[in-house]
């Protein structure tokens, strides 16, 4: 008799495909252990995999980064201790006066040569006629007695017109004085005769030393009149020179731009008075500005004008701006400070100093108008741009 199969012993299986006897159990059991070791496998496989990528990966950044220190980085010499300079001028009254016109606001633009402030020039101008009209009194001093020097002039070649006259009035007496004494000695004149030519000749001589001292008193009053001309002359120009500063003094009543650039710090007002030395506003030429950077002591040995260099700017973020080394300080900052460093004391403590370096922005950087002195820069110098030295320099 056939033995009936329990339902109960195959309601856990599945029957086989096509209708066939169903899969046993512990075929089941398994296929789901198998299935069970397999997934452990496959995550610690991706694992592997997952850490030899990032590993390469790691490697590569870590050669790259090697390769670009070996070519590049190495020859870098970096410091955040560097600002945009610009040389601003501070701008001050000459003359002294209240302020008339002030046509210019904070951080406008001017030019070279444009109205800043006007000082009221009232007492100025007075000054400057006042000296003319000196000037043109003296003028007229100096004039006249050049007209009374060629007066005397004239007045000397008519004394010496007369010293010649009474020389030769002298001649002549002296002769008659002669004739007549030759006369009385052949007995053909009397002595009253020889009398009165002997008066003769000694009036005429005394007239001839009279006329010699009328020549000599007029060329001596010709050289006074000459030395009164040669100091109104002086004095002329001593006028003229009072007549220059009064001008000048005049236009310092006219503050003027001396190059281009950008008006800040503005102090002046209209009707505020002013003194000499008083400053009224700064003046900063944006188009030349400049990086001083602070390098260390144990950095500047590398060095060298002419080195290109990378700035960049705190304020513009990625922006990146090429410069040069324009020169090194000729001492550390500490030196030109207001209380240098005294280092000879018993208690010392060496502390690494910074040398100031001066480089220069390209120019098209500069007119932009962007770099403000004091913003923060950092630097980053390739010394491996090191210009060639001179020949003369390298036969040194």
């Amino acid at each position: 008799m056939m033995k009936r199969v329990d339902a109960t012993e195959t309601s856990g299986a599945p029957a086989a495909e096509g209708g066939g006897a169903p899969i046993p159990q512990a075929a089941q059991k398994s296929a789901r252990a198998a299935t069970s070791a397999s997934r452990p496998r496959a995550r610690g496989s991706r694992k592997r995999a997952i850490l030899a990528l990032v590993a390469a990966v790691g490697v590569s950044f870590a050669a790259y980064k090697g390769y670009q220190w070996a070519t590049h980085g190495r020859f870098l010499v970096a410091t955040d201790d560097a600002y945009v300079r610009a040389d601003t001028a501070t701008l001050a009254a000459k003359v002294s006066g209240h302020l008339a016109r002030v046509p210019v606001n904070d951080h406008a633009m001017v030019k070279a040569g444009d109205l800043l402030a006007v000082i009221d020039d009232g007492d100025y101008r007075l000054a400057v006629a006042a000296a003319e009209d000196k000037a043109q009194t003296q003028a007229a001093t100096v004039a006249r007695i050049g007209a009374q020097a060629e007066a005397q002039k004239a007045m000397v070649a008519q004394a010496e017109a007369q010293l010649a006259g009474v020389r030769a009035e002298a001649l002549r007496a002296a002769l008659d004085f002669d004739r007549a004494q030759k006369l009385k000695e052949a007995t053909f004149a009397t002595q009253q005769r020889v009398d009165t030519a002997q008066a003769d000749r000694d009036r005429t001589a005394a007239a001839v030393e009279t006329a010699r001292a009328a020549v000599l008193a007029a060329k001596a009053n010709l050289a006074v009149i000459e030395a009164q001309g040669l100091e109104a002359t002086r004095v002329g120009a001593e006028l003229k020179t009072a007549l220059d500063k009064a001008r000048r003094d005049l236009s310092f009543t006219e503050i003027r731009a001396p190059f281009d650039g950008v008006v800040g710090n503005k102090a002046a007002q209209p009707g505020q008075f002013v003194q000499p030395g008083a400053r009224l506003m700064a003046l900063v030429p944006l188009d030349s500005v400049y990086v001083e950077a602070n390098f260390k002591e144990t950095q500047i040995g590398k060095l060298r004008p002419g080195q290109k260099a990378t700035l960049s700017v705190d304020a513009f973020g990625e922006r990146t701006y090429e410069g040069v080394v324009e020169s090194l300080s000729p001492a550390s900052g500490a030196q030109f400070s207001l209380l240098p460093p005294e280092n000879a004391t018993g208690n010392f403590t060496k502390i690494v100093q910074r040398v100031p370096v001066r480089l220069r922005v390209s120019r098209e950087a500069a007119r932009e108008g962007l770099l403000r002195p004091g913003l923060s820069v950092v630097v980053d110098v390739d010394t491996k741009t090191t210009p060639a030295a001179a020949p003369g320099l390298a036969a040194r």
